[in-house]
């Protein structure tokens, strides 16, 4: 519906008998103006034919009246679509009719506050306001998912109670905008022009409601309005596609954020739209996973993730699995090089090893102060061959519960895995064990690995977050950057990648030496003198992981993020010029990296 723009944003009121200063609106008294947009307004009322102190009321109206009484009918029909919706996070509303030509919905507010009052008494703690508005998202979604939207989600419209109780006001009661986009072409022959026109309207409009919680969150940890703009609509124009304005929180906060919360609060408002958040529901897994992790209450991705161990394994055997485990029944337990190298080549299986070898059982058993087991030759000396068996046995077959897609994504991402354990050998100093390197960066990679084996929508979400937005720089200046490993991560899971991988391990019952090794060098940190072995089996690892994540890049920034590793790395593993290029062709196949160009000169690596 659209409203007449002509029309004063504020009845012509008539004052209360007995009461100095209110004015009434058919039998409400209207108490004060909680809150105010371009599109609705917020006010506290009193029912005049109830007793003074009978309840607090809360109404909502649109800043404009109807132009016509059809007008008035269809609003009066959206709104009370919308008020059909159940939810304990939806204020059920009271009425919903029209006084004096002006819509409005009331609703019952006693012992509330709006969030808006909240922000304005006192900053709100960090877990406080992540609780708040994943039950706030929660709804959201909920009403998505029912066809209905806000419309005009403020901070005014989420009514704070006891016990961290929230609910949200004014469904509907402003219609909803969504930026002016191209209109999508209709699929297939069932669809219709106006259908898809429809669908693609309903789910831009969404994400302006899931923007505008982001502008809620930023101003909420950020303690003022994002962009010094009150009214969030008008924010939210502001920023891409519609406005150039960019909304990133401070670093000066009235209370500190968490590195994982900032993430998740610039990507909610991210200067690209394809970056941001496309579903309350993905928001809210966001803080979610958040709130769990940073609050150690045993609930989040963390949590999940270790309860699917038992079912579903740590991860799956490599395809063959029957087969090396019928070559692994005829070996001798003196051939253990040669069966060692039979387990290195199913990263299951040898990281499975490990989880035994280290386990409090079979530790127990050894000599006090032997260290951990990072070798599967002497896993295989503890365990015997019998165990060996059992567990390559045990292991969940490919693909697991995966889909064909995930599971060609997860077999990657293992060849990868496999291909920078060869390269830190190569890259390892004189005198270190080959086999403890290659386990050393399995481990490191860990978190990657079981994050794209349980949770393989989000691991994904994370790779787009990564990529950058064009694959080459256009005219209009070079392609916008896309997110860290560590940021894309905190803002889809809410936890970092890595810290799922030392999880496990710590699940497993490693020592603190081993789950120091499984974390990488800072990328932000320059490595200088290798105090002891731990440290240099680490950097050697890092190093190998780092190059190769380099060929995940596109050929213009390729070389020179290669580059880049290199001077990192030179000065603590002694690395010649071109020795790590040299390296990473003879031991992962990657013919193309010695140069900028490959042979046929278009710059694209010929084997990755």
């Amino acid at each position: 519906m659209r409203m007449n723009p002509s029309a004063s944003p504020f009845p012509n009121l008539a004052a209360v008998p007995g009461a100095a200063g209110m004015r009434k609106l058919g039998h409400f008294g209207l108490v004060g103006l909680a809150g105010r947009s371009r599109q609705s307004m917020v006010w506290r009322v009193r029912d005049l034919r109830q007793p003074p102190r009978a309840g607090e009321l809360i109404m909502v109206m649109p800043r404009a009246q109807p132009a016509d009484a059809a007008q008035g009918r269809d609003w009066e029909e959206r709104v009370r679509r919308a008020g059909r919706l159940r939810h304990p996070q939806l204020s059920p509303a009271l009425e919903i009719g029209q006084c004096e030509r002006w819509p409005f919905v009331l609703y019952d507010a006693s012992g509330c506050e709006t969030l808006a009052q909240r922000l304005q008494r006192e900053p709100m703690p960090a877990a406080e306001i992540a609780a708040v508005l994943v039950g706030a998202l929660e709804a959201l979604a909920f009403a998505h998912d029912g066809g209905v939207l806000h419309g005009d989600v403020q901070t005014g419209m989420l009514l704070l109670g006891e016990q961290g109780a929230v609910r949200w006001i004014g469904l509907e009661v402003a219609e909803a905008t969504a930026p002016e986009l191209p209109e999508p072409a209709a699929s297939g022959p069932a669809r219709t022009s106006v259908e898809a026109l429809q669908l693609h309207r309903h789910r831009e409009a969404a994400r302006q409601d899931v923007l505008r919680v982001g502008l809620i969150l930023h101003h909420a940890l950020a303690g003022q309005p994002a962009l010094d703009e009150g009214d969030l609509g008008q924010a939210a124009d502001s920023l891409a596609p519609v406005g150039r304005s960019i909304a990133r929180l401070p670093w000066n906060t009235p209370r500190p954020v968490p590195e994982a919360l900032r993430a998740i609060a610039n990507r909610s408002t991210d200067r690209q739209p394809r970056q941001r958040y496309r579903s309350a529901r993905a928001l809210a897994r966001a803080l979610d996973g958040w709130l769990q992790v940073d609050g150690r209450s045993g609930g989040g991705p963390l949590a999940l993730l270790l309860d699917r161990l038992p079912s579903v394994g740590t991860l799956p055997a490599a395809p063959g699995s029957a087969a090396r485990a019928a070559r692994l029944a005829l070996m001798d337990r003196e051939r253990t090089q040669e069966m060692a190298e039979v387990v290195l080549q199913d990263v299951a299986l040898a990281l499975d090893l490990l989880r035994w070898a280290n386990s409090a059982q079979v530790r127990g058993a050894q000599p006090a102060g032997s260290g951990a087991v990072l070798t599967v030759r002497r896993a295989v000396a503890m365990i015997g061959l019998e165990g060996i068996r059992r567990s390559a046995l045990g292991l969940r077959e490919w693909p697991g519960p995966l889909s064909e897609p995930a599971a060609q994504v997860l077999g990657r991402l293992l060849a990868t895995a496999r291909r920078a354990g060869r390269l830190a050998q190569a890259l390892r100093p004189p005198g270190y064990d080959a086999e403890v390197v290659q386990l050393v960066t399995l481990l490191q990679q860990l978190g990657r690995l079981v994050t794209a084996y349980h949770f393989p929508d989000e691991w994904q979400q994370i790779q787009r977050l990564m990529q950058p937005a064009a694959a080459v720089p256009t005219d209009a200046g070079p392609a916008e950057p896309g997110m860290g490993e560590q940021a894309a991560s905190y803002a889809v899971l809410g936890a970092d990648i890595e810290g799922m991988g030392v999880a496990v391990a710590r699940h497993w019952g490693m020592d603190d030496s081993v789950l120091h090794l499984m974390r990488r060098l800072p990328l932000g940190t320059m490595p200088r003198q290798v105090d002891n072995d731990d440290e240099m089996l680490r950097v050697a690892a890092s190093c190998a992981i780092e190059a190769m994540d380099t060929l995940l890049l596109e050929p213009p920034r390729r070389e020179a993020a290669l580059r880049r590793v290199e001077q990192r790395y030179a000065r603590v593993l002694k690395l010649n010029p071109n020795e790590l290029r040299d390296a990473m062709s003879e031991k992962t196949g990657a013919q193309a990296i010695r140069t900028p160009e490959s042979a046929d000169g278009t710059g694209r690596a010929v084997s990755a």
